[in-house]
């Protein structure tokens, strides 16, 4: 199922309001009768019907709302399994505004997915959910096409759902590039993975409150970032980062964040944890961020927070160039559409 969205409320109702006329004859003096009148016929109350999402100016008073304007719903799904030729694709399903690619080169197996939002962010309201099913053998890396942005927002909070599944021998690779928060954002991301005995998963989320390139302080505005880990069908792991408008000022907090403003967490499940804890432990100063790696019920949790969105991305290529060498072949390294 395929729909088309227009990103922007005001550009789509101009769009949807637009008339073709076939005027016959040449195209001399024909061509400007046409425009002219187009442009004459307009009216200040018309304009203010197609700039109003509701045809009339009292959404724009009072206490507007993000479900008056138009909003994306739609996601992706995937499903591969391994092969003696490599992973292959089982089934996809996308619906707008979310793409799912899968760049190869020389006729090769499939190695990465690449998720595009076409709709060039994410606006309060957004219902979006993607998923990644790794069947018995499979091997692939996921990645995102670019950083995502997360819009001020009027009321609404946009809901982001993200489900991981690693079946039998697969190996997982969950590595989008960061989430930028807009100051006065809402914004609700739950990430939810069911691992299997034997398989391997590495997962990581990151966020960037605020454009640095603006200047932007985060003053207002809502996170909540959730993760549930399952193994074998029990809770194993569960947590919350959860920031409202009373918390924003006081984020600068020595307790809180400091002067952080892109925080990460990666969480690592497969075989030798106790060995590959003390490598990440062993690589953390050599990251120039802050670090620090821990077990819990079976998972490795790395939490990583830099001052700038560029500095945690240089420190999260280093973290998967080293820690790919210790985990040996497979999806876990820096994606290709990191460098593009």
């Amino acid at each position: 199922m395929i729909e088309l969205r227009n990103t922007a409320q005001l550009g789509g109702n101009l769009f949807q309001r637009t008339r073709c006329s076939y005027f016959p004859g040449s195209l001399g003096d024909e061509a400007t009768r046409w425009w002219k009148p187009m442009f004459d016929a307009i009216s200040p109350s018309d304009l203010i019907d197609d700039l109003c999402p509701l045809g009339s100016p009292e959404v724009f008073g009072g206490n507007p709302s993000d479900t008056d304007l138009q909003r994306a719903a739609g996601g992706g799904r995937v499903v591969l399994n391994g092969s003696d030729n490599g992973t292959r694709i089982v089934d996809v399903f996308q619906q707008s505004p979310i793409r799912i690619m899968f760049p190869t080169s020389g006729g090769s197996a499939v190695e990465e997915a690449v998720l595009i939002n076409i709709a060039g962010g994410i606006a309060g309201g957004d219902r979006l959910e993607c998923g990644v099913t790794a069947l018995a053998n499979a091997s692939i890396a996921v990645t995102s096409q670019a950083a995502e942005k997360v819009y001020r927002a009027l009321s609404e909070p946009a809901r982001i759902s993200t489900k991981l599944k690693a079946c039998g021998a697969a190996k997982l690779a969950w590595l989008p590039q960061e989430t930028i928060v807009f100051n006065l954002a809402r914004v609700r991301r739950e990430t939810e993975i069911d691992l299997s005995s034997g398989s391997e998963l590495l997962a990581l989320e990151w966020l960037v409150l605020g454009r640095a390139a603006h200047g932007e302080e985060m003053v207002g505005g809502h996170i909540t970032d959730s993760w549930r880990v399952k193994k074998d069908g029990r809770l194993i792991w569960a947590d919350s980062f959860r920031a409202t408008d009373k918390i924003f000022h006081h984020l600068r907090r020595k307790a809180l964040l400091s002067n952080y403003k892109s925080i990460a967490t990666l969480i690592y499940f497969g075989p030798r944890l106790d060995r590959r804890l003390e490598f990440l432990r062993d690589i953390a100063p050599s990251l120039k961020c802050y670090c620090t790696a821990t077990s819990v019920g079976g998972l490795i949790i790395v939490r990583l927070a830099a001052k700038t969105a560029s500095d945690l991305k240089l420190a999260l290529r280093s973290f998967l160039q080293q820690f790919s060498r210790e985990l040996g072949p497979g999806p876990f390294r820096v994606p290709k559409m990191w460098s593009c």
